[in-house]
């Protein structure tokens, strides 16, 4: 009987503990709500962000090669270097940002565009060195006797050279609409804050490239031997002639080509992200130094567009070049010319992941961000001149950002 009585003391014991620290910790509880909620009362509602990134482009194109670049001379360099695209650009941002009071969700829209371009003379130019001819004669007019050479040089009229104009330019425009919540998770503190983002993303390149290719590959001098020999008598006495000549031909091809490709991608699709604030030093209601990260990824639905124009003319230049100066020197017609059209439009589905990482100081209206942010999207444009080939598009580099709150 004594047993009984002390385990329902004992019980008795257990149960006013754990309702006296239930009614403590809910006192805690209440008496924390008001600071919570003056604290929640004092943020800013609205955030307006502006920044600003110096990208590298990442985006790969067939260059224009036609045929005849393939005789380029191999003291040259190839005027497919002057089509290289442009490598960097400077992108601007602008978001805004909903965060209700007593709540953990915020809803916030984005935009970033960006556009780079160049623009490339390249001229190359090899000048032949002058040709030497001659002429050699014997001739006899009874007793008499003439003999001699006559040597000569010929002096180039055109050389090898490649002149090339290239022009580039390409844009892109990301516009996100997300809806996120805070879901306090931290990786390397318990007063970091994350937040889980879902969303649409819309995602737009263009580009427009043209050259104009202008080539003599092949010029060359071409030694031509010419005899000519008579004889005769008339009236007892003896006639003869002899003349030999070495003559320079000058030969080569004039080639010329032109080049135009639009190209773009548009599309759509969901999208989701993660953003992590980290703090370092300092005190949230004052000024804190935060380390930021974030990923984000999306598939995107959209279509690739390609339009190209090139064509290629060419011509042959022939002189010959004799003792007696320049004679025969002829423009034939054209001897070749090509031109295509090609147009082409697929829909595609492209996947796309991003993230950034740097540093913040917050204050309680105001925070300025700086650090590194890339952004990659797979098989986005089409980047073929006759034929199809899908190529990656990536962006990627130092940025900076202010943000001001409002409300609250």
């Amino acid at each position: 009987m004594s047993e009984l009585i002390q385990k329902n003391e004992s019980h008795d014991i257990r149960w006013k503990l754990l309702a006296g620290t239930s009614a403590l910790a809910l006192i805690g509880y209440v008496a924390a709500m008001p600071a919570a909620k003056a604290e929640d009362a004092d943020r800013p509602t609205v955030w307006i962000e502006l920044g600003g990134q110096l990208s590298r482009w990442e985006n790969s194109q067939e260059p224009y090669a036609p045929p005849f670049a393939a005789l380029t001379p191999s003291n040259l360099s190839s005027p497919q270097n002057a089509e290289k695209p442009p490598r960097y650009g400077m992108d601007g941002s602008a978001a805004l940002k909903l965060q209700p009071t007593d709540s953990d969700w915020t809803f916030s829209v984005s935009v970033r565009y960006g556009r780079s371009g160049n623009s490339k003379h390249a001229r190359q130019q090899s000048n032949p060195a002058a040709a030497a001819g001659y002429l050699i004669f014997r001739n006899h007019f009874g007793s008499d006797y003439v003999h001699g050479t006559e040597p000569y040089h010929v002096t180039p009229i055109a050389a090898r050279f490649t002149d090339v104009v290239a022009k580039q330019s390409e844009s892109h425009t990301l516009l996100d609409f997300e809806v996120g919540k805070d879901v306090g998770l931290g990786l390397f503190g318990h007063n970091a804050s994350s937040t889980l983002n879902f969303g649409v993303r819309f995602a737009q390149f263009t580009s427009r490239s043209s050259v104009k290719l202008l080539e003599n590959p092949d010029f060359h001098f071409k030694t031509e031997l010419y005899t000519f020999s008579t004889a005769y008598t008339f009236n007892g006495r003896y006639y003869g002639f002899y003349e030999k000549r070495a003559n320079q031909r000058q030969i080569f091809h004039s080639f010329a080509g032109t080049f135009r490709a639009n190209r773009s991608f548009t599309g759509l699709g969901p999208s989701i992200s993660w953003d992590s604030s980290e703090p370092v030093i300092g005190n949230s209601e004052r000024v804190e130094l935060t380390f930021d990260w974030g990923v984000n990824a999306s598939i995107l639905f959209g279509r690739q567009k390609t339009k190209i124009h090139h064509q290629t003319t060419g011509r042959f230049y022939s002189a010959t070049a004799t003792a007696f100066g320049s004679s025969n020197r002829a423009i034939r017609p054209i001897t070749y010319q090509r031109h295509a059209d090609p147009m082409r439009s697929r829909g595609v589905v492209v996947p796309n992941v991003g993230g950034f990482a740097g540093f913040a100081v917050k204050y309680p209206n105001a925070k300025v961000s700086f650090g590194y942010k890339a952004d990659f999207f797979f098989g986005a444009t089409d980047g073929g001149n006759d034929v199809r080939r899908t190529e990656d598009i990536g962006f990627h580099g130092p940025y900076a950002s202010i943000s001001i709150g409002l409300g609250g």
